[in-house]
C-alpha cells in the first residue's frame, strides 16, 4: 500500500487528505483533516496536529507527503511588459494561471518613479515580458536594465521576445540578479503560451519564496511544498475536466476563502471560439481569476460593496433575503474578528449570504470580457459547476444548494448561464490533492484522475 498525504497550508486553515494510491474505493481517499494554520508560531505545528489526528484514527504514517501553500500571503507577482493591451495583459493572465496574486502591472519603458512604485508593492517574483518573437526588443532590454539596478531582491522570470533574451540575461547577470529564462508568453499576436512561464514561476516560488517567508524554522516545510495552492487547484480542475469526458468537459470551480474568492474554468472551445479569435491577446481556455476584495473574513466589507455595485441585495431585510444593512453589520464584525464562526441559524444565514454574493460577483468578473467590445468567456456549455471553501463544506446541503443555484441561475450577470450544468461542492477538498498528484512523479495521471472524479460522487451533487 502506498499512502500519500496531500497538505494545503492555507492562509486560514491547513487541510490534509490521506490517499491510498493503489485503492479504487472512494477514489483511494482514506480520511481528511483540518486545523487552523499556525503562522504565528511555526506553520508545521498545525501539520503535526493533523498527523496526530490521522494517527488517532488508526492510520500509519504516510509514505510520502505532497504539499502546496498560500500561507503568509501566497505568491505575490509583479508583471512588467511592453504595453498594457498586449504583453502586459498576456503576462497578467499567465501570472493568474500560475497561482499568483498580481500585486503590480507596469507597461512601457520604466521610469525611476515606476521602479519605485513596483518596489513598494513588495513582489515575491517579477515576470518580465515584452515584444512578440522577432518584434520590439527595446522595451524589454530597457526594463531588464532597470530591474538589474533596482534595489529589489525578487527573482525575475524572463518570458518575452526570445531574440532579446540573451541580452536581457547578460544585463541581469552583471548585477547578480536571480532569474530564469523561458519561452515568450506572447510569441505572436493573438497567441498566449503560458506553460513555460507558469513552470518558471513555480520554480521561483519553490526556490526562493517559500523559504523566504520564514514560516517554519527548519528546512522541512520548504522541502514538502511543491506548488502555490492556486496553481495546484487549477491543475486539479484541469485533471477533473480531462477525466470527466473523453472529449473533455467544461468545468468551473469557485473557491470562497477568507481573504479572496478564486474562480477556475477549463473550457473546450467550439465553433468560432475553436479558431483564433480576432483579439490582440487570445483568451486562456484554462483560466483562473482572483478577487482580492471578496473574502469571507479579512475582506468581508468588500463583499458588501460588491453587493451594492452588482445590485444583488435590497436595502432592508425580508423574510426571504438578508438586506444590505444587516450584511454590512455582520461583515464589519467579521473583519474585526476574522476567527469568528457563526452561532445559530440567523448568523449562518448571514454568512451564507456573504458567500452567495462573493461567489456570484467573482463568477461575473471571471465571465465578463476584459475590455468593452470583447466577447464574454463562453461558459454556457459548462457541464459542472463546483463550489469550494470552508463556508460551503461546513454548511447544510440545502444552504450549499442556494449558493450554487445563485451562480448557475445568474441571468443578470451579463454572461450566458449554463443550461445543463451539474452542481456540487468539493466537500472533502480534493481538487488541490488531485493537482498535486497530477504532477508528482511515480503515481501516474490515473491516480490524480481517480481522486478528482471523487468530487463528482459527492452526495451533495445536484442538477439545476
Amino acid at each position: 500500500m502506498t499512502r500519500v498525504l496531500c497538505v494545503d497550508f492555507g492562509s486560514t486553515f491547513t487541510k490534509a487528505v490521506l490517499i491510498d494510491t493503489e485503492a479504487a474505493v472512494n477514489g483511494g481517499v482514506l480520511t481528511c483533516a483540518s486545523v487552523p494554520t499556525t503562522v504565528s508560531t511555526d506553520v508545521l505545528d498545525g501539520y503535526r496536529s493533523i498527523c496526530e489526528s490521522i494517527a488517532a484514527e488508526g492510520f500509519s504514517p504516510a509514505d510520502e507527503v505532497l504539499a502546496c501553500s498560500s500561507a503568509g500571503g501566497g505568491l505575490r507577482l509583479a508583471v512588467v511588459g511592453y504595453e498594457n493591451l498586449v504583453t502586459a495583459e498576456a503576462g497578467h493572465r499567465v501570472g493568474l494561471s500560475a497561482g499568483a496574486k498580481i500585486v503590480h502591472v507596469a507597461a512601457g519603458p520604466m521610469t525611476t518613479a515606476q521602479v519605485a512604485a513596483l518596489r513598494a508593492t513588495r513582489p515575491d517574483v517579477i515576470l518580465l515580458v515584452g515584444g512578440t518573437d522577432g518584434g520590439n526588443a527595446e522595451v524589454i532590454l530597457h526594463n531588464g536594465a532597470r530591474l538589474a539596478k533596482a534595489r529589489m531582491g525578487a527573482p525575475i522570470v524572463v518570458a518575452g521576445n526570445v531574440e532579446a533574451r540573451d541580452d536581457v540575461a547578460l544585463v541581469l547577470e552583471s548585477t547578480g540578479r536571480r532569474f530564469i529564462l523561458t519561452d515568450n508568453v506572447l510569441p505572436q499576436i493573438g497567441v498566449i503560451n503560458p506553460d513555460g512561464a507558469r513552470g518558471a514561476i513555480r520554480q521561483m516560488f519553490l526556490r526562493h519564496v517559500i523559504g523566504g517567508k520564514h514560516l517554519s524554522k527548519g528546512p522541512r516545510f520548504a522541502s514538502m511544498v511543491r506548488a502555490a495552492t492556486p496553481d495546484a487547484m487549477l491543475r486539479g480542475v484541469e485533471t477533473l475536466a480531462a477525466a470527466t469526458d473523453a472529449d473533455g468537459a467544461d468545468v468551473l470551480v469557485f473557491d470562497i476563502g477568507g481573504a479572496t474568492t478564486d474562480v477556475y474554468s477549463v473550457i473546450s472551445p467550439e465553433g468560432e471560439d475553436a479558431t483564433l479569435r480576432k483579439e490582440v491577446v487570445a483568451p486562456l481556455w484554462h483560466a483562473r481569476t482572483v478577487e482580492g476584495d471578496l473574502g469571507m473574513r479579512w475582506n468581508a466589507l468588500g463583499v458588501v460593496q460588491a453587493a451594492r455595485v452588482e445590485q444583488l441585495l435590497s436595502d432592508t431585510d425580508t423574510p426571504e433575503r438578508v438586506g444590505i444593512q444587516s450584511l454590512q453589520t455582520w461583515a464589519a464584525g467579521l473583519e474585526a474578528d476574522p476567527a469568528y464562526l457563526p452561532q445559530g441559524d440567523d448568523e449562518l444565514r448571514l454568512d451564507l449570504t456573504l458567500a452567495r454574493v462573493a461567489a456570484v460577483t467573482a463568477v461575473r468578473r471571471h465571465a465578463r470580457p476584459a475590455r468593452p467590445g470583447d466577447p464574454a468567456r463562453p461558459l454556457s456549455r459548462l457541464a459542472h459547476v463546483i463550489g469550494s471553501g470552508g463556508v460551503l463544506r461546513h454548511s447544510p446541503e440545502a444552504l450549499q444548494a442556494n449558493v450554487l443555484r445563485a451562480v448557475t441561475g445568474d441571468v443578470g450577470g451579463g454572461w450566458k448561464v449554463p443550461t445543463h450544468a451539474r452542481t456540487t461542492v468539493d466537500s472533502q477538498y480534493l481538487l488541490f490533492a488531485a493537482g498535486l498528484l497530477a504532477d508528482a512523479e511515480g503515481h501516474g495521471h490515473h491516480v490524480a484522475a481517480r481522486v478528482a472524479r471523487q468530487v463528482l460522487t459527492s452526495e451533495s451533487a445536484l442538477r439545476r
